[in-house]
Order: C-alpha cells, then sequence, then structure tokens
C-alpha cells in the first residue's frame, strides 16, 4: 500500500515579519526572502535580518530560512548567508555547477539551484549538474520552476508536472515551483510526489505582501 508523506511547504516571497510569522505558525516549513532587487518581492538585506533574528528568539525550532540570489559572486552570498542569519541560499540565476558540487566554494553544503527546463532532457542534464552530493535529508536540492525567457520566477506560470514527477521518482529533496495556488497544489503534490512545493504569488494580496486565508489554505491542501 502507497504510503502518502506529506510535503514540505516553502512560502517566498516574504517581506514582513507578520507574514513570516503567520507562515510558520500554520506550518511552512521553509520562508524564503528574495534578495534580488529587480524583483517586485524583493525585499533588503537589512529587513531580512531584523526578521530572521526575531524568528529565531520567538521560535524554538524556526523553519528553514532560505535567501533567493541572482547571479551574485559565492563569497557575496556566503557573507551574506551568515550576515543575515540565512540558512541555505536559493541560486536562481546561470550559477555555475561548481558552486553547489565542489567543497571549495563557499557554499558547499548551504545552496541549492532553481532550474528553469525547457524539456525533460534539458531537466536531466541540469540535475546532474546541479543535485548536491551533501545532499541532507529535510532539505531542498533542487527547485524546478516554470521557464520564462526573461524574468527568473514569480511568474505565476505552471511548470511540467510530468516533466518534474519523472525527475521527483530519483531526486530526493525536489521543490516544485511555479503558478501553484491554494486550489491547485493537491493535485500537483498528488500528480508529482516531490519533496516539497514552493509558493509566491499564489497566495498573495500583492507583491510581496501574503493573504494569510490563502497561505492557511495552500499549506492546509498540499499536507492533507
Amino acid at each position: 500500500m502507497n504510503t502518502f508523506t506529506p510535503p514540505k511547504v516553502k512560502v517566498c516571497g516574504l517581506t514582513r515579519l507578520d507574514d513570516a510569522l503567520h507562515a510558520a505558525a500554520v506550518g511552512a516549513d521553509y520562508l524564503g526572502f528574495i534578495l534580488y532587487p529587480p524583483s517586485p518581492r524583493a525585499v533588503s538585506p537589512e529587513v531580512v535580518k531584523q526578521i530572521t533574528a526575531y524568528l529565531r528568539a520567538a521560535i524554538p525550532t524556526p523553519p528553514l530560512l532560505i535567501g533567493v540570489f541572482v547571479n551574485e559572486a559565492a563569497a557575496t552570498i556566503a557573507y551574506q548567508l551568515d550576515h543575515l542569519g540565512l540558512d541555505l541560499a536559493q541560486l536562481h540565476g546561470d550559477e555555475v555547477p561548481w558552486m553547489v558540487g565542489s567543497p571549495d566554494s563557499p557554499l558547499y553544503g548551504r545552496c541549492y539551484k532553481a532550474l528553469r527546463p525547457l524539456s525533460l532532457a534539458e531537466a536531466e542534464a541540469e540535475v546532474e549538474w546541479y543535485l548536491p552530493p551533501d545532499w541532507q535529508d529535510g532539505r531542498p536540492s533542487l527547485l524546478i520552476d516554470a521557464y520564462h525567457p526573461t524574468l527568473r520566477g514569480g511568474t505565476g506560470l505552471a511548470a511540467d508536472w510530468g516533466v518534474v514527477a519523472q525527475l521527483a521518482q530519483n531526486t530526493p529533496g525536489l521543490l516544485l515551483a511555479g503558478g501553484l495556488t491554494p486550489e491547485n497544489v493537491a493535485e500537483a503534490v498528488q500528480q508529482v510526489r516531490p519533496h516539497g512545493v514552493d509558493v509566491a504569488s499564489g497566495v498573495e494580496a500583492r507583491p510581496g505582501v501574503k493573504d494569510k486565508e490563502k497561505v492557511e489554505r495552500f499549506i492546509t491542501a498540499a499536507k492533507r
């Protein structure tokens, strides 16, 4: 008999302490902060530092706190992780596999790559390049987002669930992102069986501001 393991849930694009506290209280496993100024959900390092410090003081075991970076140097990201109180970096640009997989990288064991493949063949190749050799259970290993020629995420476009389902069978730690909402996340989990799901625009009142009722419905639907 197949047993259902509830997926991890990452609520991303957080810009406010109130939203982060609420997401943690209703069951989010990972909280994401976008440190990429062009994003409509970008948040300043100073605010991230304030939020993470409060969360760590207020919650005995807080969710994993993740910074989203685009095309920053590995040393710069490693400094930001330490300085801002973040656990992991999500690399959402054109970062090279060395940053994830080399023991010489300042980010070794501290990051995972977001991929936006156009096809299953491209996805399989990128998984081989970017899957962390030191992956730890409970953490993301890779994130699959919808392809867009110019935008780096938060588009509301859906990833190809069929492609991601094939990857998820042999890729522990895989996160599904792209176009997920409280209305479709249960179906996505059923079809893909990912390690976790990632949501930003699908639970917003407006960019960077969460709709608390949608956040709660999303997490309940994903884990039920």
